[in-house]
């Protein structure tokens, strides 16, 4: 990939473990991207990628109940995102679930894509679109779907 990401890394700590796993599989590729990740997930994605001898710009946020997720949505508000990747326990309740369905609907209403288990992320950046440059994803339309108008233009 010709093209430099940045790349936000979430997980919550029942899914830390997948994450790591998936840093390390993807380390040739994460390395030449920036990454940005909540606290506890950054410092073990940094020390995870340094066993591997591999050293990509991190950026480290507060911890996610602390504040990372908002700090993230705030960047995907800004086009500051390329790619998030978000490894969610949904098998425990979150005391900042408000932050983590806010990080989720940023992601939806400024079209960035998100990866929540790993074989989506595997799929998102292995994508060839990255570095398409006649690509152009087309922004999300918040409108009323007008069947007349749509069956008129397919006959």
């Amino acid at each position: 990939m010709r093209r430099k990401l940045t790349i936000a890394l979430v997980a919550h700590d029942h899914r830390k473990a997948d994450m790591v796993e998936w840093v390390i599989f993807n380390s040739d590729f994460l390395s030449e991207h920036h990454l940005v990740c909540t606290g506890t997930t950054g410092s073990l994605v940094r020390e995870a990628l340094n066993r591997e001898g591999v050293n990509p710009e991190i950026t480290i946020m507060n911890s996610g109940p602390m504040g990372g997720d908002a700090e993230i949505a705030a960047k995907v508000v800004r086009k500051e995102i390329d790619l998030a990747v978000f490894l969610i326990d949904d098998l425990n309740a979150q005391p900042h679930e408000a932050d983590i369905m806010m990080l989720l609907r940023q992601c939806r209403v400024h079209n960035i894509p998100i990866a929540c288990n790993r074989y989506s992320a595997d799929l998102m950046i292995t994508s060839s679109m990255w570095d398409d440059n006649t690509y152009i994803p087309s922004p999300p339309r918040y409108e009323k779907f007008d069947r007349d108008g749509w069956d008129a233009q397919t006959k």
